[in-house]
């Protein structure tokens, strides 16, 4: 068997930072390597409004700095001090600034790449992969638009509303901490965007996300659904649409993002696993 072509590493620089809400803060980055990023990019991806990419963050106070050299470092150090993957939404990609934006959501010390993202001062190094990606809105007038998410579907929820004609139709449910972690999301007049605030409720992350989609009566119009976020909700979610809508698997893009008590490597190996599974056919 022949071994996985190796990703290619854009190393960006940090061009600035702003902190959009308590938990989310957006990373601007550029230099050199946006050209590369783009030329390199099947340009359906570039255009999908889920594009994402692979960052490889180091752990603080080790001094490595990117480009990685991945097969050395398997050789020197213990797993958990190599440079770590994490999967993150291009929210948005700027041509005349040759920058990308990424948003990362920030809960204190917590996790890797939060942390690093609070932290990013302007010349700052990040190395990634990417993009991938695969759904765009459809312009069909005829199409109601369903989009599920949760803080970290929350970019590309908010690129698809972006991206939509001024008649689209549909309704958007976007499940954060509390009102402070509202953003301001251009969206058609059409579009019902509605902010379930967990905090006031004690509610466990997807909670909120999965009992307003059960509340929605399913359109008569056809469909398309884009729902991403926490793994059980979105394992419920998938049963909702799938058994009680009757929708088809092509009519939905839908997948965890994270899942609740698992590490981003962990929940990524469980990908392979039952518990990982979210389509079931």
């Amino acid at each position: 068997m022949s071994a996985k072509p190796k990703r290619p590493q854009h190393v960006f620089v940090v061009d600035r930072t702003e902190r959009l809400t308590p938990h989310m803060v957006r990373v601007h980055l550029g230099g050199p390597a946006f050209d590369d990023f783009v030329a390199a990019a099947d340009p359906a991806k570039v255009a999908a409004t889920d594009k994402y990419v692979k960052l490889l963050v180091a752990k603080p106070g080790l001094g490595l700095e990117p480009p990685f050299d991945l097969d050395a470092l398997r050789e020197t150090l213990p797993k958990q001090d190599r440079p770590s993957r994490r999967t993150y939404t291009v929210r948005s990609v700027d041509h005349d600034a040759r920058t990308i934006a990424i948003d990362f959501v920030v809960h204190g010390d917590q996790g890797l790449a939060g942390p690093w993202a609070a932290a990013a001062r302007p010349g700052d190094r990040l190395a990634l992969s990417g993009p991938g990606g695969a759904y765009t809105p459809s312009a069909d007038p005829a199409v109601t638009h369903v989009l599920l998410g949760d803080d970290s579907a929350l970019p590309a929820v908010s690129a698809a509303l972006e991206a939509m004609p001024d008649s689209a139709t549909g309704v958007a449910l976007v499940e954060v901490a509390g009102p402070a972690d509202e953003q301001q999301v251009a969206h058609p007049a059409g579009v019902d965007l509605r902010w379930l605030h967990r905090d006031a409720t004690g509610a466990a992350p997807g909670t909120l996300l999965l009992e307003a989609a059960r509340s929605l009566e399913r359109a008569s119009r056809p469909v398309q659904v884009f729902a991403h976020g926490e793994r059980a909700a979105m394992k419920a979610i998938r049963r909702l649409l799938q058994d009680d809508w009757g929708l088809e698997k092509s009519e939905m893009s839908l997948s965890a993002y994270w899942a609740l008590g698992r590490a981003e490597d962990r929940f990524q190996e469980e990908k392979r696993e039952p518990v990982g599974v979210i389509f079931t056919d």
